[in-house]
């Protein structure tokens, strides 16, 4: 499968990076180890989690997914040097052994935060480590200086920057080069066919000129972009509801209709065409999709092999681009 590069990170990656938000959570141990056995074999080698995931569900703590990951490199010697190993931190996980606040971007959580992430994954070092959320009541230039310890103590390889708004990633950027520390080189926003807004306008554009690599996630909107819901009975028992009901509105049903018209030429699966809509926008490296059975694996490697011509790009375009940004 083919690689691209991550910005300046000096990582490639393949064209869908792999979520792994659901190991531990809807995907059991068993079922997340056959899904990364099955996407590693397929050439989908880069693997994105977090310490929070996943603490949102019932009786969970936080670091659910890094453990299974842990586990199942473990049980699988030498698959460390096949695969691209993406976590982040910053995002809330209660507190630390000092009661202390444990999220946010200060040096004192995430040089403890690295340390949990990397016991739990039974690895010495990842290779991309991404600020989860931003922290304005921190320093640019504390969070940076934390990340330069970490790489130069051998236990991250290079930086990334999720859900930062354009002038937060300016001024990281900007604190970056004046004080001579490492600087982010990729951005992991929210972006798809329904959420354009996201992404789309000052802060791609400054991906863009800075080269930054772009890995967004809910490329399938929480799985709304599969085609499987398309009303509210849908999804009434799932347990992504709230998201899903979201897009339950005249603008994504008419997204719904292209990616059926789209799919359809193709003899694909409007899954496919969502994440490989992503996958062709400039300025994107390439979506980051989740799976919880060998089944859907083979289905993010055919929406990674498919090219979408010039004019399933502009059907798509024509359907869901934001009033705002048409010009």
């Amino acid at each position: 499968m083919r690689q691209i590069p991550l910005g300046p990170s000096g990582l490639t990656v393949p064209p869908i990076v792999l979520g792994a938000n659901v190991f531990g959570w809807t995907a059991d141990e068993a079922t997340s180890f056959a899904v990364l056995d099955a996407a590693v074999e397929a050439g989908l080698n880069a693997l994105d989690t977090a310490d929070v995931y996943s603490r949102w569900a019932p009786g969970h703590a936080g670091g659910e997914s890094e453990s299974v990951i842990g586990r199942w490199l473990t049980a699988r010697p030498g698959m460390r040097a096949r695969i691209v190993l993406i976590t982040k931190g910053g995002s809330d996980m209660g507190r630390d052994p000092q009661g202390l606040p444990a999220s946010g971007l200060s040096a004192r959580w995430l040089e403890q935060a690295i340390d949990a992430s990397l016991a739990r994954l039974g690895v010495d070092c990842v290779d991309h480590y991404f600020a989860h959320r931003p922290d304005d009541a921190t320093p640019h230039a504390e969070t940076l200086g934390a990340y330069d310890r970490m790489i130069k103590a051998g236990k991250i390889r290079s930086i990334g920057a999720s859900n930062f708004s354009p002038e937060q990633l300016r001024g990281a950027l900007e604190t970056a080069d004046r004080e001579g520390l490492p600087r982010y080189s990729s951005l992991q926003p929210e972006y798809n066919l329904v959420a354009r807004d996201k992404l789309e306008g000052p802060l791609l554009d400054l991906c863009r000129a800075e080269g930054l690599g772009v890995i967004p996630y809910f490329g399938l909107a929480s799985g709304f972009l599969t085609g499987l819901y398309r009303s509210r009975e849908d999804v009434a028992a799932k347990p992504r509801r709230g998201r899903l009901e979201v897009y339950m509105t005249p603008e994504g049903l008419r997204a719904l209709e292209a990616l059926d018209d789209v799919a359809a030429r193709h003899a694909a699966k409007p899954a496919h065409v969502a994440l490989a809509w992503v996958a062709a926008q400039d300025g994107v490296t390439g979506p980051i999709a989740s799976a919880t059975s060998v089944a859907q694996v083979a289905d993010l490697v055919a929406a990674a092999a498919l090219e979408l011509s010039a004019q399933d790009l502009a059907d798509l375009d024509a359907a869901t681009k934001p009033a705002a940004t048409t010009g």
